[in-house]
């Protein structure tokens, strides 16, 4: 972005998605960019409205779960921006399954029982129920691949105290339990998530995006068991057709492969994927609002003077 830096500011951060800005060391404006990433790689075009869709569901999931656990969101003042406390981020992330699939079931299918530490159940199917969710956290890498832990792991590596563990996996469970609530009132299974925290003095805080598109997976609940009793595929929301998209193009992130050239219908097709999710998730039909920068820089400007 080529403008004037906002209020107080004294860092930024061009994520894979996220432009952030550091406010006084104590603030974080958090804007998403329609720019889209599978495999750790930015793909070379955005898609119109994935930013507002992602930070409008975030936005709403936080609201939600207030209740279960802080967190860092403070104001959302335009549909692609939000507001929040600067935390400390643990560098870890709590991946947590509800069903058998996607990183877990390759491990499964390739005779693994054992995934960062927790045991896997005999005789499971692609996208069975697991007996109860289970945490598979990964590190948080600042570049190239997250990589697979387990909780001894985390604890013995200084990257979590015991004490801080049991927090992080209470509120992990505790957020997934009523992420899949609200999704079964929409007629939709949350199948697996992620949730970052951070801290602030003694207090956990969760951060960033929850039970978004970007970040969870969802399966339509209608016809789930009859499909499951077929060995048929799920039909389900979320990022994956990308994934699954480049794979059909050779393409998986490693080295030497390019990323195939994405046709103007294919960027539609996923935009209208990424507001489908929206409306069954949110239960509301989305309203496409597109701010200019400077209409955004003023809008952040506001909500800041009256933050502070």
């Amino acid at each position: 972005m080529n403008r004037k830096p906002f209020p107080h500011q004294i860092n930024e951060y061009h994520g894979k998605v996220r432009d952030v800005y550091y406010i006084d060391n104590q603030l974080l404006v958090m804007i998403a960019s329609d720019r889209i990433s599978a495999f750790d790689v930015i793909l070379p075009s955005p898609i119109p409205f994935k930013g507002q869709v992602l930070n409008q569901i975030a936005a709403y999931m936080l609201t939600a779960t207030r209740d279960i656990c802080p967190n860092w969101l403070l104001d959302t003042p335009a549909p692609h921006v939000a507001i929040g406390k600067k935390c400390e981020p643990y560098k870890i992330e709590m991946v947590v399954r509800g069903n058998l699939v996607g990183h877990a079931w390759r491990t499964y299918s390739a005779g693994g029982r054992k995934l960062c530490g927790v045991s896997l159940p005999e005789g499971m199917a692609e996208n069975d129920f697991f007996p109860s969710p289970i945490i598979t956290p990964s590190t948080k890498a600042s570049e190239g691949h997250d990589e697979d832990i387990s909780k001894e792991e985390i604890i013995n590596q200084g990257l979590a105290s015991e004490a801080d563990w049991s927090v992080l996996e209470k509120y992990a469970l505790a957020l997934f339990q009523r992420g899949k609530e609200i999704a079964a009132k929409q007629g939709l299974i949350l199948v697996d998530t992620k949730y970052e925290f951070g801290k602030i003095g003694d207090t956990i805080y969760l951060m960033d995006e929850i039970h978004t598109p970007d970040s969870s997976r969802y399966f339509y609940a209608d016809g789930f068991e009859q499909r499951q009793a077929n060995k048929e595929k799920q039909k389900q929301l979320s990022k994956e057709f990308v994934r699954e998209w480049l794979i059909a193009n050779n393409f998986m992130g490693k080295e030497g492969q390019t990323v195939p050239v994405m046709s103007a219908e294919w960027i539609d097709t996923i935009s209208k994927r990424y507001i489908e999710l929206y409306e069954q998730v949110i239960g509301e039909k989305f309203k496409p609002q597109q701010l200019s920068e400077e209409e955004t820089y003023q809008v952040v400007c506001a909500s800041l003077e009256k933050l502070s």
